[in-house]
C-alpha cells in the first residue's frame, strides 16, 4: 500500500508520558535521552526538528489517535500530496 501521510514528532517538547506507546506500540517506544525519557517513532528518519515516518492509510487511525492523546501536542500527521497538516 502506499505510503499517504508522514508523522512528525517533535522529540524536543515531548515530556516521556508514554501515552502514545501504549495507544500505538508498534509505532511508539520509549527511549532514554540526554534530556530524560522521550518516545521515538519506530523506523523513523531525523529530519532536524521532527522525527519522520511515511504511513499508509491503514497505519493513520491508530497514529491519529495517538496524537490527539498527546497531551503537550507533540504528535503531527501530514497528508503527503497536499502537504497539509490533518492533526
Amino acid at each position: 500500500m502506499a505510503k499517504i501521510h508522514k508523522i512528525e514528532h517533535e522529540k524536543d517538547i515531548c515530556i516521556g508520558c508514554k501515552i502514545c506507546s501504549e495507544t500505538a506500540p508498534k509505532f511508539w517506544v520509549m527511549e532514554e535521552t540526554k534530556d530524560g525519557l522521550k518516545a521515538h517513532v519506530v523506523g523513523s528518519k531525523d529530519g532536524g526538528k521532527f522525527e519522520e515516518l511515511e504511513i499508509d492509510e491503514n497505519d493513520l487511525a491508530i497514529n491519529k489517535e495517538a496524537a490527539y492523546m498527546c497531551p503537550v501536542n507533540c504528535i503531527h500527521i501530514k497528508d503527503l500530496k497536499t502537504k497539509q497538516r490533518i492533526i
